[in-house]
Protein backbone atom coordinates (compact mmCIF):
# COMPACT_ATOMS: atom_id res chain seq x y z
CA UNK A 1 0.00 0.00 0.00
CA UNK A 2 1.24 3.17 -1.14
CA UNK A 3 0.97 7.10 -0.07
CA UNK A 4 2.25 9.93 -1.92
CA UNK A 5 2.83 12.93 -0.04
CA UNK A 6 3.32 16.00 -2.61
CA UNK A 7 3.96 19.73 -0.81
CA UNK A 8 2.25 22.44 -2.54
CA UNK A 9 4.58 24.96 -4.56
CA UNK A 10 6.69 28.08 -3.76
CA UNK A 11 4.19 30.40 -2.16
CA UNK A 12 3.71 34.45 -2.61
CA UNK A 13 4.78 34.51 1.50
CA UNK A 14 7.75 36.24 1.69
CA UNK A 15 10.96 34.19 2.50
CA UNK A 16 11.47 33.67 6.09
CA UNK A 17 8.00 34.57 7.14
CA UNK A 18 5.83 32.10 9.26
CA UNK A 19 2.93 30.75 7.93
CA UNK A 20 1.35 27.68 9.12
CA UNK A 21 -2.06 28.31 8.59
CA UNK A 22 -2.27 31.53 6.82
CA UNK A 23 -4.04 30.67 3.57
CA UNK A 24 -1.08 32.17 1.41
CA UNK A 25 -1.12 32.47 -2.25
CA UNK A 26 0.85 30.15 -4.90
CA UNK A 27 1.65 31.78 -8.10
CA UNK A 28 -0.40 29.97 -10.82
CA UNK A 29 2.34 29.19 -13.10
CA UNK A 30 4.17 27.27 -10.53
CA UNK A 31 1.08 25.18 -9.25
CA UNK A 32 0.69 23.66 -12.97
CA UNK A 33 4.53 22.63 -12.91
CA UNK A 34 4.01 21.13 -9.95
CA UNK A 35 0.91 19.15 -10.60
CA UNK A 36 2.59 18.43 -14.39
CA UNK A 37 5.32 16.75 -12.34
CA UNK A 38 3.20 14.74 -10.43
CA UNK A 39 0.10 13.54 -12.40
CA UNK A 40 2.24 10.99 -14.39
CA UNK A 41 3.46 9.08 -10.93
CA UNK A 42 0.01 8.25 -9.72
CA UNK A 43 -2.06 5.21 -9.98
CA UNK A 44 -5.58 5.41 -12.00
CA UNK A 45 -8.78 6.14 -9.73
CA UNK A 46 -7.12 6.76 -5.99
CA UNK A 47 -8.04 9.20 -3.50
CA UNK A 48 -6.36 12.57 -3.48
CA UNK A 49 -6.91 14.28 -0.12
CA UNK A 50 -5.75 17.70 0.10
CA UNK A 51 -5.52 20.41 3.29
CA UNK A 52 -8.01 23.02 2.54
CA UNK A 53 -5.53 25.71 2.45
CA UNK A 54 -5.35 27.23 -0.88
CA UNK A 55 -1.57 26.55 -1.81
CA UNK A 56 -2.58 22.79 -1.42
CA UNK A 57 -6.07 23.01 -2.83
CA UNK A 58 -5.17 24.79 -5.98
CA UNK A 59 -2.73 22.41 -6.55
CA UNK A 60 -5.04 19.45 -6.02
CA UNK A 61 -7.65 20.80 -8.25
CA UNK A 62 -5.21 21.42 -11.02
CA UNK A 63 -3.78 17.78 -10.64
CA UNK A 64 -7.62 16.82 -10.51
CA UNK A 65 -7.77 18.64 -14.05
CA UNK A 66 -5.32 16.70 -15.53
CA UNK A 67 -6.08 13.44 -13.57
CA UNK A 68 -10.05 13.38 -13.72
CA UNK A 69 -9.69 9.38 -12.31
CA UNK A 70 -8.37 10.82 -9.40
CA UNK A 71 -11.19 11.22 -6.36
CA UNK A 72 -9.82 14.89 -4.96
CA UNK A 73 -11.48 15.80 -1.65
CA UNK A 74 -10.10 18.37 0.88
CA UNK A 75 -9.50 17.13 4.55
CA UNK A 76 -8.71 19.52 7.29
CA UNK A 77 -6.68 16.76 9.12
CA UNK A 78 -3.83 17.76 6.60
CA UNK A 79 -3.32 21.61 7.04
CA UNK A 80 -0.22 22.69 8.32
CA UNK A 81 0.35 23.27 11.91
CA UNK A 82 -1.20 26.40 13.46
CA UNK A 83 2.00 28.46 15.06
CA UNK A 84 -0.89 30.93 16.82
CA UNK A 85 0.57 34.54 17.28
CA UNK A 86 4.13 33.78 15.33
CA UNK A 87 2.14 33.53 11.71
CA UNK A 88 2.32 36.45 9.80
CA UNK A 89 5.86 37.37 11.42
CA UNK A 90 9.39 36.18 9.88
CA UNK A 91 11.01 33.66 11.88
CA UNK A 92 14.11 35.77 12.52
CA UNK A 93 11.61 38.45 14.66
CA UNK A 94 10.42 36.03 17.01
CA UNK A 95 11.63 36.20 20.43
CA UNK A 96 14.57 33.49 20.88
CA UNK A 97 12.62 33.33 24.73
CA UNK A 98 9.53 32.69 22.63
CA UNK A 99 10.64 30.00 21.02
CA UNK A 100 12.89 28.11 23.56
CA UNK A 101 9.60 28.41 25.76
CA UNK A 102 7.60 26.43 23.40
CA UNK A 103 10.66 23.67 22.37
CA UNK A 104 10.95 22.91 26.19
CA UNK A 105 7.48 21.41 26.75
CA UNK A 106 7.46 20.50 22.45
CA UNK A 107 4.78 18.61 22.77
CA UNK A 108 2.30 20.29 24.99
CA UNK A 109 3.02 24.03 24.14
CA UNK A 110 1.28 25.84 21.83
CA UNK A 111 3.66 27.23 19.08
CA UNK A 112 2.93 30.98 19.46
CA UNK A 113 1.27 31.68 22.38
CA UNK A 114 -2.13 30.26 21.16
CA UNK A 115 -1.26 27.77 18.66
CA UNK A 116 -1.41 24.47 17.95
CA UNK A 117 0.81 21.73 20.07
CA UNK A 118 2.92 19.47 18.71
CA UNK A 119 0.69 16.86 20.30
CA UNK A 120 -2.54 17.76 18.53
CA UNK A 121 -0.99 18.25 15.34
CA UNK A 122 0.43 14.91 15.70
CA UNK A 123 -3.06 13.33 16.58
CA UNK A 124 -4.91 14.91 13.63
CA UNK A 125 -2.26 14.30 11.55
CA UNK A 126 -2.22 10.46 12.91
CA UNK A 127 -5.86 10.12 12.59
CA UNK A 128 -5.63 10.70 8.66
CA UNK A 129 -2.51 8.57 8.73
CA UNK A 130 -4.53 5.52 10.60
CA UNK A 131 -7.70 6.28 8.23
CA UNK A 132 -5.31 5.92 5.26
CA UNK A 133 -3.86 2.61 6.43
CA UNK A 134 -6.99 1.13 7.22
CA UNK A 135 -8.42 1.57 3.49
CA UNK A 136 -5.75 -0.65 2.52
CA UNK A 137 -6.17 1.93 -0.74
CA UNK A 138 -3.37 3.42 -2.43
CA UNK A 139 -4.03 7.25 -2.15
CA UNK A 140 -2.14 10.53 -2.54
CA UNK A 141 -1.64 13.97 -0.18
CA UNK A 142 -1.27 17.26 -1.19
CA UNK A 143 -0.09 18.72 2.07
CA UNK A 144 2.50 20.99 3.80
CA UNK A 145 6.17 20.08 4.90
CA UNK A 146 5.09 20.22 8.73
CA UNK A 147 2.45 17.44 7.57
CA UNK A 148 4.83 15.50 5.93
CA UNK A 149 7.54 15.08 8.54
CA UNK A 150 4.49 14.13 10.66
CA UNK A 151 3.93 11.27 8.21
CA UNK A 152 7.89 10.60 8.51
CA UNK A 153 7.39 10.03 12.31
CA UNK A 154 3.90 8.06 11.81
CA UNK A 155 5.81 5.58 9.44
CA UNK A 156 8.30 5.02 12.15
CA UNK A 157 5.77 4.84 14.79
CA UNK A 158 6.18 7.91 16.71
CA UNK A 159 2.89 8.70 17.61
CA UNK A 160 4.39 11.71 20.07
CA UNK A 161 7.01 14.11 19.97
CA UNK A 162 8.71 15.13 23.52
CA UNK A 163 11.62 16.80 22.21
CA UNK A 164 11.97 19.21 19.22
CA UNK A 165 14.97 17.16 18.45
CA UNK A 166 13.21 14.71 17.82
CA UNK A 167 11.19 16.53 14.69
CA UNK A 168 12.66 15.81 11.33
CA UNK A 169 14.82 18.84 10.45
CA UNK A 170 15.81 17.75 6.60
CA UNK A 171 14.57 20.42 3.62
CA UNK A 172 11.47 19.60 2.00
CA UNK A 173 11.28 21.14 -1.36
CA UNK A 174 8.79 22.98 -2.32
CA UNK A 175 6.81 20.72 -5.21
CA UNK A 176 8.62 17.93 -3.23
CA UNK A 177 7.03 14.02 -3.86
CA UNK A 178 7.82 11.12 -0.98
CA UNK A 179 6.10 7.57 -0.98
CA UNK A 180 5.67 5.83 1.82
CA UNK A 181 5.04 2.31 1.85
CA UNK A 182 3.06 0.11 4.39
CA UNK A 183 2.88 -3.99 3.84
Amino acid sequence: MKLWLVRHAETDAAPGLCYGATDVGVPAGATLAVANAVMARLPAGIVLAHSPLRRCAELAQAIGTLRPDLVVRADVRLAEMDFGAWEGRPWSSIARTEFDAWTCNFAEGLAGGHGESTARFMERTGAAFDEWRASGQDAVWVTHAGVMRAVQLLHRGVRRVDDATQWPSEPIDYGACQLIECG
